[in-house]
């Protein structure tokens, strides 16, 4: 009965000692902050980047997105660029998966035809809606010219799970 007693006592107190400890972490403790801001100057004090390529680089690099390598390609300047839907060695990325784009920039996505049947969906959060059929054709595309600034965050709804996200961030130059 001792053994028994002292066990219930040992795991009590273990018990108490952790939820201690984790109270701690719950709250902001009335201090000078309460984590959400980044320090670097590309927050607004709540943990939310601003301005298109800060969205565009931040929902691609929070979802994993295939192919995403940590800055968005610069193609600024350029009257049309093509996103390549259906890239990497499984077809499951878009080809660049993040780019940079000039106001008036006409996007071209083309599918590749590979990993199956893919779509162009705009995500929660995106300045602009996009959606496009579900194929598996090779060489369909779909279009989207952009005349203003902001961030075109999608993805393909089927390989979500397989990081298949993408972004255009639209500037004004």
């Amino acid at each position: 009965m001792k053994d028994f007693s002292r066990r219930r006592f040992v795991l009590g107190t273990a018990a108490a000692a952790a939820t201690g400890a984790l109270a701690g972490c719950s709250g902001n403790g009335g201090g000078n902050g309460n984590g959400n801001g980044n320090g670097n100057g590309e927050g607004n004090g709540n943990g939310a980047a601003e301005g298109p390529e800060a969205r565009a680089s931040s929902f691609l690099g929070d979802n994993d997105a295939n192919l995403y390598e940590g800055s968005l390609e610069d193609m600024t300047g350029e009257d049309e660029v093509t996103i390549s839907v259906g890239a990497g060695d499984n077809g499951f990325s878009f080809d660049p998966s993040g780019i940079t784009v000039s106001t008036g920039t006409n996007v071209v996505w083309e599918w590749t035809g590979n990993g199956g049947a893919h779509n162009v969906v705009s995500e929660d959060g995106s300045d602009y809606e996009v959606e496009s059929e579900l194929t598996d054709e090779e060489g369909y595309t779909m279009e989207q010219t952009i005349d203003e600034a902001g961030a075109l965050l999608y993805v393909c709804v089927p390989h979500r799970a397989q990081g298949m996200y993408g972004a255009v961030a639209v500037v004004d130059e």
